[in-house]
């Protein structure tokens, strides 16, 4: 092989590299983009930098592999699905004192199920692996939380909170906790019973 040939193989060798590292890349961007939808372009653009939302999105995701993540029981999903239902018949008396316990209700059930619970933040970034769908809710949800605490939430705040608290409770229980009532038939619409 001439040197010239050499230079050739090796400049070749390098941009298939090159290429194949971009590819790498740009696959590993579609995944994150995937699994964390919202959380991606919110860290983006709070970082400013997409190699920096990604490395923290590729963090979350080796620190998630360390949770003791463990499925609720049937008892303990109906339990939850009744307490949801307690949070919002409790709403039409004292909405922000239905907000604070649908914030309780959310921090015992993630922590039930093994995410942490000390540390807002954490928490947070440690549902968003699993739950990045109603990650952007739940935060709504809880700084209007926050805000309540201080009496400082609007009624119509207070019911929007409580609806965000809910997709992420159904996201958590994988199902809806106050399934939507059937209409009960009337009398008119019942057929009529032989004898």
């Amino acid at each position: 092989m001439s040197p010239a040939q050499v230079i050739l193989l090796l400049v070749v060798v390098v941009i298939l590299g090159a290429a194949a590292v971009f590819a790498v890349r740009i696959q590993r961007s579609r995944r994150l983009q995937a699994t964390f939808g919202d959380e991606y372009e919110r860290l983006v653009t709070e970082h400013d930098s997409k190699a920096a939302a990604e490395k923290e999105l590729l963090e979350r995701q080796r620190r998630h592999a360390d949770l003791d993540l463990r499925p609720l029981t049937p008892d303990a999903r109906s339990r939850y699905a009744d307490e949801w239902q307690e949070v919002q018949a409790r709403f039409v008396d004292a909405p922000e004192d239905s907000v604070g316990a649908a914030d309780e209700v959310v921090t015992r059930l993630v922590g039930e199920i093994g995410y942490p619970t000390g540390d807002y933040d954490d928490q947070v970034a440690q549902l968003s692996v699993d739950h990045a769908r109603t990650l952007s809710a739940y935060r709504r949800a809880h700084e209007i939380s926050e805000r309540a605490r201080r009496h400082e939430a609007s009624v119509e705040e207070l019911r929007q909170a409580v609806v965000q608290y809910r997709e992420l409770v159904a996201d958590l229980l994988g199902e809806e906790p106050v399934p939507p009532q059937r209409p009960q038939p009337t009398s008119e619409s019942r057929p009529a019973s032989r004898p």
